[in-house]
């Protein structure tokens, strides 16, 4: 998690004064945080509060009902399984089973290492290459179960040619 440090709290400080007469300012506020730390960490969501009077409920409620918001940073690796039509008959189950277990996570969450994040999404608009998985925008289709084991190894490979 992102900690508090004197550098995020003048960022988060910055994107409050901001936005602060911004009529409806909370979306616009909890935006900024999103794109400035790919995601919003609780304690921002304090802060904005204190700041502003808007109860922490409120804007937990807002991060949580939105898909475009985060409240952990992704993984190194964003991987999105589809789950459209095609792929659902195709597998995708499977596909998201076999990720689970090559990363070691849940789907909707990230890794210990916080090499990987998996998410089950509702279509990557690829349906004749089903079952399909998204991996950092690049698109990897007709998987196998031992696919997803391979292409999360090579993936772990990359990052540890990436490491002193």
């Amino acid at each position: 998690m992102e900690t508090m440090t004197p550098d995020v709290l003048v960022a988060v400080d910055e994107i409050i004064e901001r936005h602060r007469e911004t009529p409806g300012p909370s979306i616009p506020m909890l935006q900024a945080l999103q794109e400035t730390f790919g995601y919003v960490a609780p304690e921002f969501l304090q802060r904005i509060a204190a700041a502003t009077g808007i109860p922490a409920s409120d804007l937990f409620s807002i991060v949580t009902f939105y898909a475009q918001f985060r409240l952990e940073p992704l993984g190194r690796h964003h991987i999105q399984v589809c789950h459209g039509t095609a792929c659902h008959l195709a597998g995708a189950e499977r596909i998201t089973e076999a990720l689970e277990y090559a990363t070691g996570t849940k789907c909707g969450c990230t890794s210990d290492d916080r090499e990987f994040t998996i998410e089950k999404v509702a279509c990557v608009g690829c349906c004749s290459l089903a079952p399909v998985v998204s991996v950092d925008e690049e698109v990897h289709g007709r998987l196998t179960s031992d696919d997803v084991s391979a292409l999360v190894k090579e993936l772990r490979k990359q990052g540890s040619e990436m490491t002193p």
